[in-house]
């Protein structure tokens, strides 16, 4: 059985290291990574799959950046003669970033099987490019692999039928429990001049967030009364620097002389720091899990998140990105010590193996 797994974009490639390593278990699946080259700088991307142990892409089909709709486009352009040639039985895709839609569209099309992991999570805000792809990733999959309840009960909601819908966990968490020992003995506490509990992290890369000048001021309003307390490393996604750089004042470095703003971090490097961190404040959603099972105190800076569950579990908080309600959570917070880690049974390192364990049994 011929699967196609496609990735493109770095939260892409943490969930996919797993799932491939799991295929192992079963002879009968033969798996083809393709690798859309949405992210295609080297930290992002190269140093990934060193770290994760992923192969190298059967193919690579180098998109490069774009819009929205240019992006997608040149995915489906390129992924179609692929699927021609190949003749898979199932195209695999996980997330919610651009070349998940546009392979999930192409497998549709030509009527070949379509497998989401990391299906039916919500927002309920349309205004976010990752909802779009999300919500018609579902509704064109064959077999929906969901992280959480809500994904199953959004699903359910929204007409999918339950044969196809399967609560397995999440491939993140298998790929930080596997690496979390390994990214221990990173030297990047040393290298930043950081001690364990006495800093916080940052990562911006929403549009919402770092392409609207104003509301990036108001952020880092926040951000400058924090960095008082404690410094803030803010690895800078590739994605958000030329707005940002555009958007800061002229004076940040003197408003902000804790922030320490960095390039694009491994896998390894980041996990070390966020494991060490008294806080981590992020627009991301693979953060908001990963932060839940390190027991770190999460401040979500949107308005609304579609991992329900990390908020339930008590770890992660969504403040929204007003000045006042950001700092008004931080002084509610600040504990010199990780949080008791409550999570869900499924989160266990084991989703993947699930995964492919389900996959095998395809007819």
């Amino acid at each position: 059985m011929k699967i196609i797994n496609v990735v493109g974009a770095r939260p892409n490639f943490v969930k996919i290291a797993p799932i491939l390593e799991a295929y192992k278990a079963f002879p009968r699946i033969i798996p083809l990574l393709v690798h859309t080259g949405q992210h295609y700088d080297p930290t992002m991307s190269d140093l990934f799959f060193r770290q994760l142990g992923i192969p190298e892409p059967d193919l690579n089909l180098d998109v490069g950046s774009g819009s929205h709709a240019t992006q997608t486009a040149d995915i489906m352009k390129t992924f179609e003669p692929v699927v021609l040639k190949q003749r898979p039985d199932a195209v695999l895709v996980v997330g919610d970033v651009n070349s998940t839609i546009a392979c999930g569209l192409v497998a549709a099309k030509m009527g070949v099987k379509l497998i989401h992991v990391e299906a039916g999570l919500r927002s309920f805000d349309r205004t976010m490019p990752e909802e779009i792809n999300r919500v018609l990733t579902d509704a064109l999959a064959d077999l929906l692999f969901c992280t959480e309840q809500s994904g199953v009960d959004n699903l359910l909601r929204e007409g999918v039928a339950r044969e196809k819908i399967h609560l397995v966990g999440n491939v993140m968490i298998d790929s930080l429990l596997r690496h979390r020992a390994h990214a221990a003995q990173s030297e990047i506490l040393d290298q930043l001049g950081l001690e364990p509990r006495r800093y916080a992290v940052l990562t911006l890369h929403r549009p919402s967030n770092v392409d609207d000048p104003v509301m990036l001021g108001r952020l880092f309003e926040a951000f400058e009364i924090i960095q008082r307390d404690l410094p803030i490393v803010f690895p800078v996604h590739p994605r958000a620097r030329p707005s940002l750089m555009k958007a800061l004042p002229s004076d940040v470095g003197r408003r902000l002389p804790r922030l320490k703003m960095t390039g694009p971090l491994g896998y390894l490097d980041f996990l070390k720091l966020m494991d060490n961190a008294r806080l981590v404040l992020t627009d991301s959603g693979g953060i908001q899990e990963e932060t839940t099972i390190l027991g770190v105190p999460c401040l979500t800076l949107r308005d609304n998140t579609e991992r329900p569950a990390t908020v339930e579990f008590g770890t992660n908080h969504v403040v929204g990105r007003n000045p006042d309600a950001i700092l008004s959570a931080y002084h509610r917070l600040q504990p010199s010590a990780p949080l008791e880690q409550r999570t869900s049974p499924l989160w266990d390192g084991h989703a993947a193996e699930r995964i492919a364990e389900r996959i095998n049994a395809m007819a």
